[in-house]
């Protein structure tokens, strides 16, 4: 009988070779439910205004895990205890963190389902494929899930300076050509410990870390949260919303029979059945822009229009200001659709809203990144920099945003 070698050697733009180090992660990969990331894009939208953003999920996975076994192997260089089983474990946790993602990523977090986060979603896929695997993931799981005694490792999937930022920001910045959000990842990795349970940093990875925190601030600002990328996830919310309101008033709305299930159905944490899960393992990229282009075409004028704003990327003119936007500017400006092109209030609201942004590349009072000093006393990294724009980037900036037609 042909035996498949699962030991495989893949090729990243990142970082080079990328090795499967066990049969398990390759049976892991190869499944649909991680297949599926393939077709779910790491930025959403962002390719509309960085043309080279098309790199996806499956991608920043792979990644992730590849950083997590440099991360394994300087710690034990340091006398910290992993073993075998808590290798893998660590490894497919950080494989399946983004699992749960749906089509275009972030956009589709809260218009698809109902109040459900990616987070909930990638623990039901990590479930369901426990019972695949007969039980191989708990150990993943409850590292994934913060309830495995060793602090740290959990630290190491979640948490500020964990291992899946440590790649997006680098990933994202190559795909971008954002060059400012190039971080080290390998120095930070390098230049990381465990002390009393807990992940730190050794003093000399200080500066390594603050480079970290700028870039992860200034990616924010130019991409994460770039005015256009915003106004497209915008569109993109509205789009499904408008679907979802149309298919409830008996309208026909054609799409992909995944995507038909959750636009005619309102689904909630509590109706994550695994025939439900089964059905959101089938959403795709594919399924959004499929869908949209034949929308683009629908006899209702809201759906239509929204659709072909985003198929031909003319999106909607986007202000952002230091303080809420006046509600007399927004009742003006929708007052101006409504004429233009004979629409109710509800109507015009799809096409004129407001909204606020936040930016915080460093909060002290969650998880803190702390400094290993050589008298084995541990700082948070905000007090040991000598750098005063840290305690500026743990500040809370936010922006307030108003979106309306062009011209």
């Amino acid at each position: 009988m042909k035996t498949t070698n699962k030991l495989k050697i893949l090729n990243d733009p990142i970082y080079g070779f990328i090795t499967i180090p066990s049969t398990l992660i390759f049976d892991l990969i190869a499944h649909k439910y991680f297949q599926r990331l393939r077709r779910i894009s790491q930025m959403g939208l962002s390719y509309l205004v960085y043309p080279g953003a098309h790199h996806t999920r499956f991608h920043h996975a792979l990644g992730c895990m590849h950083l997590m076994r440099k991360a394994v192997q300087v710690l034990r260089f340091k006398g910290v205890e992993i073993d075998d089983r808590e290798e893998e474990a660590l490894l497919i946790a950080i494989l399946l963190h983004d699992i749960g993602h749906g089509p275009f990523s972030h956009a589709m977090e809260h218009s698809i389902v109902d109040k459900v986060n990616h987070e909930q979603i990638s623990s039901f896929f990590m479930e369901a494929l426990n019972d695949n695997f007969n039980g191989n993931l708990t150990l993943a799981i409850e590292i994934f899930n913060g309830t495995y005694p060793k602090k740290f490792m959990n630290q190491l999937v979640s948490s500020q300076l964990d291992i899946d930022r440590a790649d997006y920001l680098k990933r994202d910045s190559f795909f971008t050509g954002v060059a400012e959000g190039n971080i080290n990842s390998e120095r930070i990795i390098t230049m990381l410990n465990v002390y009393n349970g807990e992940l730190v940093v050794e003093e000399k990875g200080i500066y390594s870390v603050e480079k970290f925190l700028v870039a992860r601030r200034l990616m924010y600002w130019q991409v994460y949260l770039h005015k256009t990328s915003l106004a497209a996830e915008q569109l993109l919310i509205r789009v499904l919303k408008r679907a979802k309101e149309l298919a409830s008033e008996g309208k026909e709305v054609k799409a992909s029979s995944a995507l038909s299930f959750f636009i005619h159905n309102r689904i909630s944490k509590d109706d994550f059945s695994n025939e439900v899960l089964d059905t959101f393992s089938r959403l795709d990229d594919y399924d959004i822009i499929s869908a949209m282009k034949e929308w683009q075409f629908h006899e209702d004028f809201v759906l239509s229009h929204l659709c072909s704003m985003l198929l031909n990327r003319n999106i909607l003119r986007v202000k952002l200001k230091n303080k809420p936007i006046k509600e007399e500017l927004l009742d003006k400006l929708r007052a101006e659709v409504m004429s233009k092109y004979k629409l109710d209030k509800k109507q015009a609201d799809y096409f004129v809203f407001g909204g606020e942004i936040e930016n915080q590349a460093y909060n002290v009072n969650k998880q803190n990144i702390n400094i290993l000093l050589k008298n084995e006393k541990v700082v948070d990294v905000a007090k040991a920099s000598d750098q005063l724009n840290l305690h500026a980037l743990s500040k809370p900036v936010k922006k307030y945003y108003i979106c309306y037609p062009k011209g």
